[in-house]
């Protein structure tokens, strides 16, 4: 048991600090994911070694000793997830229906055909906006029964996992769809006028995930996130990024992307709200995103009931409230920062 014990100390240790070698490869960037786990594991690791099998040398020392930074490092990352830590986005008050918008995210799982669960929840919930990812034409076929009420669509369905739709109550002013780095991988790019008359920027993305079977390393992800985030930071304009971004919330590259961008994350100082991967508990993660402008307060944010997708969808409705940026803080980006996100950038066009 003694052995065993600090041979698992060793891979927490590794685990927890192999997320911060800036190398781009997937089975480095791998390590980004499963930080609650790796916690979750590593206090009563810890904690067995401390009671039952205490450290005789220098070797065993300094195990315990990387084990115990490697837990600070990991709580410190996922606490600002937790309800103790302060809330990055504020809650609305009195919130105006006419300057409301509701966001339905959902990941359908392209070979998934269960659509009824899917359209159960967006009856129940009935959102504004609805951005489902890795639609196929089959699944573009089942979601015509919601274009009544949802009148305004934009919709690019593939067979390779990365199509994506948008469907819409309000009014979608100039939308596009773009492929701002790769064929076959799509994101969709628009202003939707609420019904007070304000117009919203709304880009939806679904990027390459950093996998074996995929890309192998995490360039091309982190850099279609650093264009939208360094479009988005050019502009003084209520803005929202959604999607499945194949990155955890936590991760270095999110980080940057919030910086870049300035737009803040109304999960921190609530909760994580793990998307991905609904059939494991033990092995989930938020893969799905909502990211918005200052301009916004927040209504509501939460995860929805699995339908058949390995992933769980995620609804967010927020208050377009012009002067509450005064009031929120957002992550700031320094010149370290903005010139990684412009070597990632060229290094993806340079590959592409």
């Amino acid at each position: 048991m003694r052995i065993a014990l600090f041979v698992l100390a060793v891979f927490l240790a590794i685990a927890s600090l192999l997320p911060l070698v800036r190398q781009q490869a997937w089975w480095i960037r791998a390590f980004d994911f499963p930080r609650l786990q790796v916690f979750l594991l590593g206090v009563p690791t810890l904690a067995l070694i401390v009671l039952f099998a205490w450290p005789r040398n220098a070797v065993e020392w300094s195990v315990a000793g990387f084990l115990g930074a490697a837990l600070i490092l990991q709580g410190r990352r996922i606490f600002v997830y937790t309800p103790l830590a302060p809330r990055q986005v504020l809650g609305a008050e009195g919130a105006r229906p006419d300057r409301s918008v509701s966001l339905l995210v959902a990941n359908v799982l392209m070979r998934n055909r269960d659509a009824d669960r899917l359209l159960a929840i967006i009856r129940a919930r009935s959102p504004d906006l609805i951005l489902t990812l890795e639609p196929d034409a089959w699944w573009a076929q089942q979601l015509r029964s919601i274009e009544v009420d949802y009148p305004h669509s934009v919709k690019e369905p593939l067979d390779n996992r990365y199509g994506m739709m948008l469907h819409s109550r309000l009014e979608l002013v100039e939308p596009r769809v773009e492929y701002l780095l790769e064929e076959g991988i799509p994101s969709i790019h628009t202003r939707v006028r609420l019904p007070s008359g304000d117009l919203v920027w709304l880009h939806g993305l679904h990027p390459e995930p950093p996998s074996p079977t995929e890309a192998d390393s995490s360039t091309p992800r982190d850099a279609e996130l650093l264009i939208v985030g360094r479009e988005v930071g050019k502009r003084d304009a209520p803005t929202i990024v959604a999607g499945d971004l194949n990155d955890v919330a936590w991760s270095h590259t999110t980080t940057l992307f919030q910086k870049i961008s300035g737009l803040l994350d109304p999960r921190r100082g609530r909760g994580m709200f793990n998307t991905f991967h609904a059939d494991y508990v033990v092995m989930r993660w938020p893969l799905d995103h909502v990211f918005h402008s200052a301009h916004f307060t927040l209504v509501e944010v939460a995860r929805e009931a699995a339908f058949g997708s390995d992933h769980f969808p995620v609804f967010v409705k927020l208050y377009y409230q012009p002067d509450a940026w005064a009031a929120q803080e957002e992550l700031e980006a320094d010149e370290n920062d903005r010139d990684e996100a412009k070597t990632k950038i060229e290094q993806a066009k340079g590959g592409s």
